[in-house]
């Protein structure tokens, strides 16, 4: 019950980070132009090299340590201020790098400046911590108050196409707000630190073996992002970032299970209990399976009419885009599935990098004459291939210590059911009126298209309708016993 409400929690915030852009994307592309639209997303990729480095994998290697130690309130202490400790050091060293890169970097200085308070607000970052507790409450709705509150302030404040440095500023100290406000919690949950005992470079190798694939994952966004910028245009960089953001949003509706089973996982790892870590990977696969394929075929159908909704006729192209990326919702599901839930928790970290490391090797040899023959389209395309790449080796690597077939068993069903939803709903797409802000019509077709699954999935008898079955029945009972 726990995981059930803990992925609750996190549905319900990764739902508002779907609402919330359909509110604010539309002002803000309605103000700002494309081209401030990609100065943003340029220079956040530049600062996310210099954050990625000086996090140096901390966020995954903290969440699985303390999950492994939750049960010891002493040694949890110490080893969340050593990894906290480390992550000060590596982030203040980060901070002193950027300043030196800023001082050979001349074009959007002024911009690159604002974007690096994101740095600053890495130093406070704990969710690490909170995450390995299982104790998703707190970080949820602190994200959920700061989401709120930069929406607040962009519909406030943003109201000039001059006014990008402020958008930018208002995003980067959301994070940093946020992130501080989540240390006074630490009271009641950490002994103060005793300095003499602390050993914090001890983290520092198995946390960068964490980096190294975290590393390659941001190669398939960052580094897209500033090749289609340096290879296509700027304005071709925010579309990119602008699809991936749509895509991602909803794919974090799917992924949602995997940060909330990863230190259920390590916990049940570190007590040598595999049996149930195959029951929940079943579940998790039958879950993310089931809703992972229904958005990729549901954006296939109405994806044209959402940027038709959403977005003025100079953002045409992102229509295009989310129909050639949409395929990776179901890529990533299955690599979080393996990745995240299997392979971190199970300190597999060799096969975790060598499977991010093929997918990046894929992904640059891929870029540069994908982009060069057409533009951001190839780059999305390539995407996509990498993706594969990790998904698959990945999968390879499963089959040596568990079953595939089980693991995948009736996933077909979920295919054919979406099929069946996407013909009518894609027919119903072309047929009914879309424009901006026609909102009525898009609501429609999705409505019926998942009306169409939910019934598919009934009649064919999918794996996720007897598990919900099997759920409800026994929780009737439950409460039966329980009168």
């Amino acid at each position: 019950m726990k995981i059930l409400k803990n992925y609750i929690y996190n549905v319900g915030y990764n739902l508002l980070t779907i609402i919330l852009p359909i509110f604010t994307m539309p002002y803000v592309t309605g103000i700002l132009s494309p081209k401030s639209i990609g100065i943003n997303t340029a220079t956040n990729a530049t600062i996310t090299y210099f954050l990625l480095a000086g996090s140096l994998g901390i966020n995954i290697y903290g969440s699985r340590e303390i999950a492994a130690n939750r049960d010891d309130q002493k040694k949890t202490s110490q080893i969340f201020w050593e990894i906290e400790f480390l992550q000060f050091i590596t982030i203040t060293i980060s901070v002193g790098c950027f300043i030196v890169f800023l001082s050979f970097q001349k074009q959007y200085q002024n911009y690159l400046l604002i974007q690096s308070v994101a740095l600053i607000a890495g130093l406070f970052d704990i969710s690490w911590f909170f995450m390995g507790l299982e104790d998703f409450k707190k970080t949820v709705l602190r994200n959920f108050m700061v989401k709120i509150g930069s929406a607040i302030l962009i519909f406030t404040l943003i109201k000039d196409k001059n006014d990008l440095g402020l958008y930018i500023a208002i995003l980067s100290f959301s994070q940093l707000v946020g992130n501080v406000t989540m240390w006074p919690y630490l009271r009641k949950l950490v002994d103060f630190p005793e300095i003499k005992n602390l050993r914090i470079f001890r983290h520092l190798r198995p946390a960068i073996s964490l980096f190294i694939p975290q590393v390659a994952i941001m190669i398939y966004l960052t580094v897209n992002k500033t090749m289609i910028w340096k290879i296509d245009s700027v304005t071709a960089s925010g579309f990119y970032d602008y699809t991936d953001k749509i895509i991602k949003i909803t794919l974090a509706v799917v992924t949602s299970l995997g940060v909330v089973l990863l230190p259920r996982m390590t916990n049940l790892f570190s007590k040598n209990e595999h049996g149930k870590i195959e029951r929940y990977l079943k579940y998790s696969a039958t879950a993310m399976l089931c809703i992972s394929i229904a958005i990729t075929m549901g954006i296939a159908a109405v994806g044209q009419t959402f940027v038709n909704c959403f977005f003025k006729p100079a953002y045409h192209e992102i229509g295009i885009l989310m129909i050639i990326e949409a395929p990776v919702i179901v890529l990533i599901a299955m690599s979080n599935l393996i990745g995240q839930q299997f392979l971190i928790p199970t300190r597999r970290n060799k096969e975790f990098t060598l499977s991010v490391t093929y997918g990046a090797i894929s992904n640059i040899i891929l870029n540069v004459p994908a982009i060069m023959l057409w533009g951001v389209r190839g780059a999305m395309a390539a995407t996509v291939v990498a993706e594969f790449v990790v998904t698959y080796y990945q999968i390879m690597v499963y089959r040596k210590t568990m079953s595939v077939r089980k693991l995948f068993e009736g996933s077909w069903k979920y295919l054919v059911a979406a099929v069946i939803m996407f013909i009518p709903t894609f027919y119903l797409s072309n047929q009914l009126e879309s424009g901006y802000r026609n909102y009525r019509n898009l609501l429609i077709e999705i409505m019926v298209g998942m009306v169409i699954y939910i019934t598919a999935n009934i009649i064919l008898r999918t794996p996720a309708v007897k598990i919900f079955r099997e759920f409800v029945q026994n929780n009737l009972k439950n409460k039966i016993r329980g009168k």
